[in-house]
């Protein structure tokens, strides 16, 4: 997905997050974030928003704890929440291409880098908002669900402080039955290296492989639905050691 695509994806479910968490009352309960109600998500979300655009428009080119967010709830809540949801959007469709500034792992750029990471942010968080809400969520466009997967196993789960790792060499392999997209996750007592490909039979080895539309596995990876919503096939302890050790943290 190119940057601009990422920036009208971000602007698009930052609207969705707003009115779903609108509907269900700050007061409710996130089913998806056990011990959270949509007041902190709210407030979670707008203080990420805040702490990208900072790096954007101020060029920071080393990491900045963000700086927290006021005590606020109801209306207000929601308008501050809109208001910075615009000013990222704004930053970074501003930007420009080459603008330097911290990142957290390897990407084409740092625009590129903070456009993608806020669109998928934002998308995980508009889950939240929808499973407070109740009914149906909002769905997640292939290509973007694609690349939310693709962010989390070749991104953040390459960095040095991920702990999906295994004594023993393992391979865990994610197929996308929509789009035909395949990522081969080699797990070692190393961070785990991804190799993304299309066009793999399903019979080549792999010690456990989990399929399902490219939705379902971005948020089912993401942790915002069971694993029951996928189908798990070789060693279930695989999908067991993800679920238990995949959390990410921003830096």
């Amino acid at each position: 997905m190119e940057i601009a695509e990422h920036i009208n994806t971000l602007a698009a479910e930052g609207r969705l997050l707003a009115e779903a968490a609108q509907e269900a009352g700050t007061g409710a309960p996130v089913p998806t974030c056990p011990g959270w109600q949509v007041r902190d998500l709210l407030r979670h979300t707008a203080m990420v928003h805040t702490w990208a655009a900072a790096f954007v428009t101020e060029g920071h080119t080393s990491y900045v704890p963000d700086a927290g967010e006021p005590d606020l709830d109801g209306p207000e809540l929601l308008d501050r929440f809109r208001e910075g949801h615009r000013r990222l959007v704004d930053a970074l469709a501003g930007a420009s291409p080459d603008v330097k500034c911290w990142t957290f792992f390897a990407s084409p750029s740092p625009l590129a880098f903070w456009a993608r990471r806020q669109a998928h942010e934002t998308t995980i968080h508009r889950v939240d908002a929808e499973s407070a809400r109740g009914g149906a969520l909002s769905p997640v466009a292939a290509p973007h669900a694609v690349d939310g997967v693709d962010e989390l196993l070749r991104g953040f789960q390459t960095r040095p402080k991920s702990r999906m790792r295994t004594e023993v060499p393992r391979t865990l392999r994610v197929r996308a039955t929509d789009t035909g997209t395949v990522w081969s996750v080699r797990l070692s007592a190393e961070p785990p290296r991804t190799v993304r490909e299309t066009g793999v039979p399903a019979d080549r080895a792999a010690d456990c492989e989990l399929s399902a539309t490219a939705q379902e596995l971005c948020l089912s990876l993401w942790n915002r639905l069971p694993l029951t919503a996928l189908t798990v096939t070789g060693d279930p302890d695989l999908a067991r050691l993800w679920r238990e050790n995949s959390a990410v943290t921003w830096a």
